[in-house]
């Protein structure tokens, strides 16, 4: 047998045995030495330390491994998100993303950023006896609702003449999607219970912050890495970029059950589909998308605590689509669509995967599905997606087995037109077929606590839960300023350009005292969340007295 040479049972080991037993703490000794030996104190292999990658990427990497496993040990669902961001006073440099910006051939880049694998549907449902007889049932209501949707639109188009083209359809759109929902919830409600308890949300707040690996570098990163030593031959090697979607949809509804998942584990879990998944590994600005800096946001249009946490339908708007050129075609408008509606659908599940204590550095452990309808009034899709998994930075672009599934509907034309006398021509069944599937379908996935938030502390799950309540409003006010993206209180620091020709360029002020962040080699880039002056307590109103010398007020950042 081997002994551990760090342990202190080496050296008791070593003591003559007349004096090993000539005390009662030498017995005690040799009675912890016995204990221990019996335990983990003995091997019969050597055991080494785990040999560690000492390059500049290994060290990157374990540094990020420990940062991500700081994150996933965090207790409570707001301090998560803040710990995601303490990096990064600032905010991240992040890829604005929403349906008003979807560029051409934009479905390939959609599917790589969200990892998604998308499947067409039929126009037709399969026949189906039930389904029809509500169809029937509800049909004339519907064709009603359409017309007077039409009329309350003709008299507000009235009063602002002034709307132009978009404006327009996102009115008519909002007003046809509230009444065809009332009335299927109040027709259907009768025979599927969940409806009466399902909580509707009107141009709720959507947002989703995300990593997204194996993008090339942008030219200033590969640059500023051949200007290094250490890294100019890792200089053009995939980076990760940060993703932000902010959208407002027409409608959301939410359960407190999930929907039933479509998709087993076999079948999403798959390497091979994974790599069949498009890549678009150039900078998202070639295509159109813009940057800015703000910190990561996850908003599901509710706040955490909220009850009815899983989405069950939403509705989006193609109002921006009148804004896409003709000249793309047919084809790029039916894949915007799709893009549309897997990049909404991934991103309101994200968000709500956020409350139950997972992101994009700490992985799903059971899947989250919603049903998501993009529609103008009179053209519909319907869409249905499964949230599978969340890690896709880094190496995990290429490794990671699982994919997001989506599938859709092509556009369905809900009626042909509204004549002169406001009357409703051509409606299509199939639609309404289509719509009440939806509604129809019972959220019925119960899960407990344990298996909900694996990630998540047992007993302080939310901020709200914790019994200190200065640690509570301490961090409810920095959840909730970043939550909100309000501007620093100072600008951000900015290089002017007479700096740069003079100070930076051309060394021509070497008199000139040295004050700006640039002379004092100081990245205002790399400062972090909890990097500002604390605030003073006054003497008079200290906890512990006037002579107490804790000058300033506690921080709990995570």
């Amino acid at each position: 047998m081997l002994l551990s040479h760090s342990s202190k049972l080496w050296k008791i080991r070593r003591m003559p045995l007349c004096r090993l037993y000539n005390s009662t703490a030498s017995k005690n000794a040799l009675a912890a030495t016995q204990k221990a030996a019996d335990n983990d104190e003995y091997w019969e292999t050597p055991q080494y330390p785990e040999i560690k990658d000492t390059s500049f990427a290994g060290r990157k990497q374990d540094e990020a491994r420990s940062w991500h496993e700081q994150i996933q040990k965090t207790p409570t669902v707001e301090e998560k998100l803040i710990k995601i961001n303490m990096p990064r006073y600032y905010g991240y440099k992040v890829v604005h993303m929403n349906e008003e910006r979807l560029p051409y051939n934009c479905l390939p880049a959609i599917q790589h950023y969200t990892r998604t694998h998308f499947e067409p549907m039929e126009k037709e449902l399969k026949e189906d006896e039930k389904l029809s007889t509500y169809v029937n049932k509800m049909k004339d209501r519907i064709v009603e609702t359409l017309e007077f949707s039409y009329d309350v639109y003709s008299h507000k188009e009235e009063d602002n003449p002034e709307m132009d083209e978009i404006e327009r359809e996102k009115l008519f759109t909002q007003i046809v999607v509230e009444q065809i929902h009332r009335e299927l919830a109040n027709g259907l409600a009768g025979d599927f219970p969940h409806l009466h308890e399902v909580e509707v949300d009107y141009n709720p707040r959507h947002e989703a912050f995300w990593a997204v690996g194996g993008i090339e570098p942008p030219k200033n990163v590969v640059k500023s890495k051949e200007g290094r030593e250490w890294q100019k031959d890792n200089a053009k090697d995939p980076v990760d970029r940060f993703m932000q979607y902010k959208s407002e949809p027409i409608l959301a509804l939410r359960h407190q059950l999930q929907l039933q998942p479509w998709k087993s584990e076999r079948e999403y879990n798959n390497l091979t589909l994974a790599k069949s998944v498009p890549r678009f590994e150039y900078d998202p600005r070639t295509l159109g998308y813009t940057t800015g800096h703000q910190h990561g946001t996850n908003i599901p249009g509710y706040w955490p605590k909220s009850a009815n946490s899983f989405g069950f339908i939403s509705y989006q708007t193609r109002a921006p689509f009148l804004r896409r050129p003709k000249s793309y075609g047919k084809e790029d408008q039916l894949n915007a669509l799709h893009a549309h509606a897997i990049q909404s659908s991934f991103a309101w599940l994200l968000a709500q995967a956020n409350y139950y204590g997972f992101n994009t550095y700490s992985e799903l452990t059971y899947p989250m599905n919603t049903q998501t309808i993009v529609t103008n009034g009179k053209q519909w899709s319907f869409y249905e997606y499964q949230l599978n998994t969340l890690l896709m930075h880094g190496s995990q672009i290429d490794e990671n087995p699982r994919v997001n599934n989506s599938r859709g509907t092509p556009e369905l034309s809900l009626y042909q037109e509204i004549d002169s006398n406001g009357k409703v021509v051509g409606f299509n069944d199939q639609v309404l077929k289509h719509l009440i599937a939806c509604y129809t379908k019972t959220p019925n996935v119960r899960r407990s606590n344990d298996e909900l938030t694996p990630f998540l502390d047992k007993q302080y799950k939310r901020i709200a839960d914790y019994p200190d309540a200065e640690k509570r409003t301490f961090l409810e006010q920095i959840f909730k300023h970043m939550c909100s993206n309000r501007p620093r209180h100072l600008p951000l620091p900015e290089i002017y350009m007479w700096e740069k020709i003079y100070k930076i360029d051309n060394k021509t002020r070497p008199l000139e005292a040295k004050r700006r962040f640039f002379e004092l080699d100081i990245n205002p880039w790399k400062r972090t969340l909890d990097q500002y002056d604390k605030e003073y307590i006054p003497k008079a109103e200290r906890p512990e007295g006037p002579k107490s010398k804790n000058k300033f007020r506690k921080t709990y950042y995570p």
